[in-house]
């Protein structure tokens, strides 16, 4: 029992269930380790009754909360309205200077005071007359209460709800690696984003284009090329440049050097798209870090010059360390944890004289993070000038490297031994282990979230709209501890309430649509906590169906309003193999299925035909059966026939691909995240053959029917004029 208590304080959980009907008890081994990673020891009886004294002893004696959150224009939250009478409270504002500090006092004895404000809307109770709402932002709130010691904590003032997307629109949903152009140096870079952005905007009526994470890779050789296991999530990588884009490019002084790497690129462009070779990242940067390198070379102009200092000042110390790593990287691998001792720690001495001693090196990592993020913004100014209602809508990914940028200079934000992951459940009795350390959620709290903030600024400041994977995150986390099957982890629960707050705010900021990855197994009321501040969730064709009921298809008027609408996602089969099966030909092939061949196959084929028999049903596949073009284009005009605000287009669906380009539970064994977007026949297609495809443009006139200006759009091929 007194195990428990000590979890339950810190928010580990004991058990969990797997099914309403079913609750699993999580090993005291497990609870013990994730404890220690909490700095708490609970490793004897005596240890834990030490420390459930102390964490009862603490949490009875505080006034306040570590995290306080006040929602703009609702009523005040119980650790407030519920203060002592005679507390004097003291809001001091996040930026220093940029308003004094407000005091405000509860009322003393039993009066019952005035008061004023706007009713919330969960109870309508108004703000009482002693409150003074404080001004958006994460602030310092103390509290002095009579005859009792002052305290502090966090206050986080957020508006109700996020910005919120047009009432319709769709858009793309790519893997910008996946899009070649003619001009890429063996992989899609953000010069293409913006072209597919700034096309299909004024062509084809597009109001987003969604893209996997951007974040920056570990350095090294091979790196891993899956987007959703970087170094750094809060700063982009520079192999998604467009080289001959940067503006220093035409003044280089060695002209002839820069003509043989792009030779060099073209030769790895042509293995992709016509001699069946993989994209090859690490070939690819090594090609553009060879140009950075020339580049650099060329001074700034006064105002590009002005353009970088700014851009310093503005990212400050957490640029500086990252690109420090990236330095160190490049001498000592990949791994912080096997560097020198004295280089493990960021603010040693040593890193001190290690700073110095590369200080170019420093200045050339840092030059490429202000590129890089000069063409992020370059791309959404294209998607917003060729009509866009969002533009890009960025990823961000639930975790980063061990070894990486963010965990070497974060060290006191995440949890060590530790790594993120997946229960057992119906598709993987297993689990899943993805080798991510999680945050510490007392160090975010203790740190004003600064870490979650910091990353958000980053990515928001360059997008229209901001996909979160894995959106449950916010709430709980599996933890594995290390050594530790997945099977043998636990929940970890966050203060939902500060990290929705915190993204909220920051959203309303950057003016950023938000919508969560809220697949698989989601803890009762997240869709409804994330509903309520107008998060966007994620609803995938195949995957709606009356659960609770008859299991049959949801018919598209069940649907929710507040999701992306999608026929399937990076990790998904292709609709067109989904349509014809062969998914599961696929996996069967590399070993993946759990039952016979001919089992899988009917059970899929049966699942299948139900759909298309609802999409016959309602007038949606005109064609008839047994084409499989005509059934793609049924499925996106189901997925206009829900209420759903945003409707995603996977992009690679718009010709036919039957490839999925990553496929769960595969490591060698299938080319992940290195194939280029192809055709129904495995051809790889570049972005001018995309924009020209009769396919393509048979399937998006049924999102966005064509109404032609004179000369404003771009005709298919075989509707233009001789």
């Amino acid at each position: 029992m007194g195990l428990s208590r000590l979890a339950a304080l810190h928010g580990v959980a004991t058990s969990y269930s797997p099914s309403a009907d079913a609750t699993v008890s999580v090993p005291d081994g497990t609870v013990v380790a994730v404890l220690a990673a909490l700095g708490v020891d609970a490793a004897t009886p005596a240890a834990v009754r030490e420390a459930l004294a102390a964490a009862e002893s603490a949490a009875g004696s505080r006034l306040l909360p570590p995290t306080v959150v006040v929602w703009a224009g609702e009523p005040l939250p119980v650790a407030l309205a519920a203060l002592p009478p005679g507390t004097e409270l003291t809001v001091r504002p996040e930026e220093a200077g940029s308003a004094p500090p407000a005091r405000m006092r509860t009322p003393a004895g039993d009066t019952d005071p005035a008061v004023s404000g706007a009713p919330g809307p969960a109870s309508g109770a108004p703000a009482p007359g002693w409150w003074t709402e404080p001004p958006l932002g994460v602030h310092r709130l103390t509290a002095r209460a009579p005859e009792r010691p002052a305290e502090s904590c966090t206050l986080v003032v957020a508006p109700a709800r996020v910005p919120q997307p047009p009432l319709r629109s769709h858009g793309f949903l790519v893997q910008l690696y996946s899009l070649l152009s003619a001009r890429s140096w063996g992989m899609g870079d953000l010069g293409d984003l913006a072209d597919l952005a700034s096309w299909s905007g004024r062509s084809l009526g597009a109001g987003f284009v969604q893209v996997n994470p951007l974040h920056a890779a570990v350095l090294g050789s091979p790196t891993d090329p899956s987007p959703y296991r970087p170094s750094s999530r809060r700063f982009p990588d520079p192999v998604h440049l467009r080289i001959e884009s940067v503006p220093e490019y035409g003044h280089a002084p060695d002209l002839a050097a820069l003509d043989e790497l792009r030779r060099k690129a073209g030769e790895l462009r042509d293995g992709v798209l016509n001699k069946g070779a993989l994209i090859d990242r690490d070939a690819v940067w090594e090609l553009k870090r060879q140009a950075l390198a020339i580049l650099a070379d060329v001074p700034l102009t006064p105002g590009r010059r002005a353009a970088y200092c700014d851009f310093l000042a503005e990212q400050g110390q957490a640029l500086e360390d990252h690109a420090l790593w990236c330095a160190l990287a490049e001498l000592h691998g990949s791994d912080w944890h096997s560097w020198p001792a004295g280089l493990r720690d960021p603010r040693s001495r040593e890193t001190a004289r290690a700073r110095g001693e590369l200080l170019d090196r420093v200045d050339f990592h840092c030059r490429l993070a202000w590129l890089t993020d000069t063409q992020l913004a370059d791309a959404q100014r294209a998607a917003l000038d060729a009509g866009m209602a969002v533009g890009i809508v960025h990823d961000l990914a639930v975790g980063v490297h061990p070894g990486g940028a963010d965990t070497w200079a974060q060290q006191d934000a995440f949890a060590h031994g530790m790594s993120v992951g997946a229960p057992p459940d119906a598709f993987n009795a297993r689990g899943q282990d993805w080798g991510l350390p999680p945050w510490r959620p007392d160090a975010l709290a203790a740190s004003g979230y600064a870490p979650f903030r910091g990353l958000l600024r980053g990515i928001l400041g360059r997008a229209g709209a901001l996909r979160i994977d894995h959106v449950m995150g916010l709430f709980r986390l599996w933890w594995v501890p290390e050594g530790r099957p997945p099977t043998e982890g636990t929940y970890v629960s966050h203060d939902a309430e500060a990290m929705l707050a915190v993204l909220v705010l920051e959203a309303h900021r950057a003016g950023a649509v938000v919508m969560g990855e809220d697949l698989g197994t989601v803890e009762p009321g997240v869709r409804e906590a994330l509903a309520r501040r107008g998060v966007l969730g994620t609803s995938v064709l195949w995957f709606e169906r009356d659960w609770s009921g008859t299991g049959r298809p949801l018919a598209p008027e069940e649907w929710r309003e507040g999701c992306l609408a999608t026929a399937t996602t990076h990790d998904l089969p292709s609709t067109a193999a989904r349509l014809t099966g062969d998914h599961v030909t696929l996996r069967h092939r590399l070993g993946l299925l759990a039952r016979p061949l001919d089992q899988e196959r009917t059970q899929d084929g049966a699942d299948t035909a139900e759909w298309l028999g609802l999409l016959s049903r309602l007038g949606l596949l005109p064609e008839g059966g047994g084409d499989e073009e005509a059934a793609v284009r049924a499925v996106h005009r189901f997925l206009l026939r829900t209420p759903a605000r945003m409707a995603g287009v996977w992009l690679p669906d718009t010709i036919g691909d039957r490839r999925p380009q990553n496929l769960p539970g595969t490591w060698d064994e299938y080319p992940n995240w290195r194939l280029p977007i192809a055709d129904a026949e495995g051809r790889p297609v570049t972005l001018e053959e995309l924009a020209a495809s009769p396919r393509l443009h048979r399937l998006m006139e049924v999102l966005s029917p064509r109404q032609e200006p004179p000369g404003a759009r771009t005709a298919p091929p075989g509707a233009r004029p001789s």
